[in-house]
This record gives C-alpha cells, sequence and structure tokens, in this order.
C-alpha cells in the first residue's frame, strides 16, 4: 500500500503540479490513513470498505480533530482512491456516499490600517537587513502573496519600471500583479543600498531576498523576522504571514474593489475561496454600525 502512495504523491507533483506544502499534506493524511487500516488487518487495497473508512474518520473525531480537518482527509482519501482507480490498481471506489462534513465558517484575522501602518514603519533603514525588512514587508502587503511566493521570487520577477512582479504560485500557475509607490520605492531602495553589502560572493544568488548568510530567505526566516517585527511595532493581535495577505484582500474590498480583481490578484482558482473576504468587511461593517449609530 506505502507503494501505491508513493505513486499517488509522484503523480500529484509531475501531473498535477502542486506545491511542495500541499503534497506534504495529502502525505501526513493518507499516511495516517494507511496506518489505521493495517491495524485493521487490511493488506489488500481493493478489501477497503466505506465502513473502514468511517471508523478511520471517527477515529479522527474521537481525537478532537476539528471538522475542517476531517474534512481535508475525507479529500485526500478521496483523491486516492479516485488515483487507484484511474491507474487500474483497484476497481470500486470506497468513498462514494461518504459526505464532508461542514466546516464552521473561520473568518481569517486581519491587521487594521494603523497596525499595517506599524508594522511597515518598525524596520530599522539605518541597516542593510532593515532595508531588506521594509521591502518584504512593503511588497508582502502590496501584492498579498503567500510566504512561499515571496521568497520564492528572483530578481529578474520584479519590473519596478513597468510596476508589476511576477509570482509563481500553487500549481506552478504564473499570474502577474500590480505593485504601488511604497512598494517600489521600498525595492528600489534594497536594490541601491542593501542587497549588494548581504550577498555572500561564494555563493550567489539569484534569489530577490537573502538571508545573512547571503542565500535565499526561507519560509522560517521570514516568520521570525515578522514575528520581531510585530513585537516591536506593538501590535498585540496573533500575526502571521498570512495575516497581511489577508489584510490585503480585506482592504482592498473596503475601498472599492470588484472580488474579481482580488481573486486574480490572490491567485484564487475558485471565486469562493475569495468570498470569505467580503464576510470579513460586512462584519467590520456591523461593529462600526454598533458602535457608531445612535440606535445601535
Amino acid at each position: 500500500m506505502n507503494d501505491c502512495l508513493k505513486d499517488f504523491l509522484h503523480y500529484l507533483i509531475v501531473e498535477k503540479g502542486l506545491a511542495n506544502n500541499t503534497i506534504q499534506s495529502y502525505r501526513r493524511d493518507l499516511t495516517a490513513y494507511l496506518d489505521y487500516l493495517q491495524k485493521l488487518k487490511i493488506q489488500n487495497l481493493n478489501d477497503i470498505s466505506r465502513g473502514h473508512i468511517m471508523q478511520f474518520l471517527s477515529s479522527l473525531k474521537a481525537d478532537g480533530k476539528s471538522s475542517r480537518t476531517i474534512a481535508r482527509h475525507i479529500a485526500s482519501i478521496r483523491s486516492f482512491h479516485h488515483f487507484l482507480i484511474l491507474d487500474k490498481i483497484t476497481d470500486q471506489d470506497p468513498t462514494v456516499h461518504i459526505e464532508t462534513p461542514q466546516t464552521e465558517l473561520k473568518l481569517p484575522k486581519v491587521l487594521n490600517t494603523e497596525e499595517v501602518e506599524a508594522l511597515l514603519n518598525t524596520p530599522d533603514l539605518t541597516t542593510a537587513l532593515g532595508i531588506r525588512d521594509k521591502a518584504m514587508l512593503e511588497l508582502m502587503y502590496a501584492t498579498g502573496m503567500r510566504v512561499s511566493e515571496l521568497i520564492n521570487l528572483n530578481i529578474n520577477d520584479v519590473h519596478l519600471s513597468l510596476g508589476f512582479v511576477r509570482c509563481i504560485g500553487k500549481g506552478s500557475k504564473e499570474r502577474i500583479i500590480p505593485i504601488g509607490k511604497m512598494a517600489t520605492d521600498a525595492l528600489t531602495l534594497y536594490f541601491e543600498n542593501s542587497r549588494a553589502k548581504i550577498v555572500n560572493n561564494k555563493k550567489k544568488s539569484d534569489a530577490l531576498f537573502l538571508n545573512h548568510h547571503g542565500q535565499r530567505l526561507s519560509r522560517q526566516g521570514f516568520w521570525k523576522i515578522l514575528k520581531q517585527l510585530a513585537i516591536k511595532a506593538g501590535i498585540q493581535k496573533e500575526l502571521t504571514p498570512h495575516t497581511l495577505r489577508h489584510s490585503f484582500a480585506t482592504h482592498l474590498l473596503e475601498n472599492g474593489a470588484d472580488l474579481r480583481s482580488v481573486q486574480e490578484m490572490l491567485g484564487h482558482a475558485d471565486i469562493s475561496t475569495t468570498q470569505i473576504y467580503t464576510h470579513v468587511t460586512k462584519t467590520r461593517l456591523k461593529d462600526v454600525y454598533n458602535k457608531f449609530h445612535p440606535r445601535a
């Protein structure tokens, strides 16, 4: 069964072009699923029934897993069994009639404009790394990029004279995102006064953003920088790299941007994913109404 899992993951990488984080998510979900089946003494994939899958899902629920996590496991298992049929490894689909549980609507946490300003103005522009940090934050807030997309940017992906950045998102899909004056100015300062001081001449890199060793910045490195800057900025909210992405989308919609444009800039395949931000803006409108309307 583990060989079939390897074949499935290879299929997701080569034919589907899924991102590494997505592949790892499938790997974790399906490893747990196959381990459970082995405990039930199931050796043949054709012997798996709907009842076995329901038992596994019940065990997840008993372990306190959220409906969102269980729904993700179901999606992983369903995709795996569809692959097995496609590859003629099995001839029946035990996931038929398994319903995905309704997931609670989890509104993303966002910063208000004052908090964003405080964060963006925190980096120390008297140092090369501070100039880099300012450029990273300005670019992230200007484009709504995922942190994985930001750290994978190369120098030639940025076109300051034309005012856009080329980004490779999920599924290796390319998108072009405009960048405003503030991000352009921060990147110009980074190119002219910072990057050359950070570069490691022994290991030259095309990466746009470098760590203090002159190598491409990692996700963990960006997370650590963001956490330190948030503390300096006095931001009390829980802050993750994705918070800036959420704030970008919410602030655009609050200021009149249309949903389709925001969807394209975020790189969402389905507009229903983008629509969650309309819930955020409605919630904030309601808060403003309750706070300021005399008869609220």
